[in-house]
């Protein structure tokens, strides 16, 4: 079985959704998923929890690839509050749903081992070649970021994709100095700058296992669709996500997951149209 960490509100479900065929389409393994989520409306209306109907749908999806697949929901709100509320990083770079992955070590029945994956990924091959490195020895493993390798430190991680080792984890307090280092210092980049500071042994892998600048490469097992800089015709940055279809093809000229895109439209159409009959 292959457990995977994912987080975020009602809007990330078109990111799990593409996540997850991706993942369910290439693989024999049996996959139990978590999304962990919150409202956080205090904060901005659309902030709410991902809904049942869109849990229900995503069970629907993976198990139509294989009956033994999960996808279960954890309602985190009021672990993120006695935590995180109105902390220094409240208002980080991205959303504060991007600290629930440092909640883990304090929710019940969390696996010893778990994939985090941030919601903007594609599996270009079969998970489990990410998934059974061997990190015993390791809190967790991850790959180099691609511009903080340069600017911060060589061996500076990108967050968005941490296959943990939650038995070391408890023992050396990562996520739980990571949350002190959150609530006490405004960081650029918060949640990972957290786990970076706060650990104590990684594993770096290459750059295949959550390729971040390049959408084609035979050898990628994970493309992340994060933010881009780019420095022609001038300097700018581009933020398209697998699910943006058609910017996928235009502008990045990624074209290595139609089969699963293609899928995903269908079965978007497919949950609209349930959703509008509900109504």
């Amino acid at each position: 079985m292959i457990n995977i960490l994912l987080c975020g509100n009602k809007k990330v479900f078109d990111g799990a959704l593409t996540e997850l065929i991706s993942i369910t389409n290439k693989t024999k393994e049996t996959i139990n998923c978590y999304i962990l989520t919150m409202d956080l409306s205090r904060l901005k209306p659309e902030y709410v929890c991902i809904t049942d109907e869109q849990i229900d749908f995503l069970n629907k999806v993976v198990r139509s690839k294989n009956s033994e697949n999960k996808v279960t929901k954890i309602d985190v709100t009021d672990l993120y509050e006695e935590e995180f509320m109105k902390c220094k990083n409240e208002s980080a770079y991205c959303t504060p749903y991007t600290l629930l992955r440092l909640l883990i070590d304090k929710i019940p029945n969390i696996p010893d081992k778990i994939l985090y994956l941030d919601i903007d990924m594609m599996f270009n091959k079969d998970i489990s070649e990410l998934y059974n490195i061997d990190i015993e020895e390791y809190e967790y493993a991850a790959v180099r970021e691609k511009y903080g390798k340069w600017f911060i430190r060589p061996d500076y991680i990108n967050a968005g994709m941490l296959l943990i080792n939650m038995k070391i984890v408890r023992k050396t307090k990562l996520f739980e100095k990571a949350r002190d280092l959150i609530r006490r210092k405004k960081m650029l980049f918060a949640d990972q700058d957290a786990v970076f500071r706060s650990t104590t042994k990684k594993k770096l892998l290459p750059s295949k296992f959550n390729e971040q600048s390049k959408f084609n490469k035979k050898d990628t097992v994970l493309c992340h669709f994060c933010k881009r800089l780019l420095w022609t015709p001038y300097p700018h940055t581009e933020n398209f996500k697998q699910w943006n279809v058609e910017e996928v093809h235009k502008v990045l000229k990624c074209y290595a997951f139609d089969k699963d895109l293609e899928e995903y439209l269908n079965l978007k159409k497919e949950f609209e149209s349930y959703i509008r009959e509900e109504v």
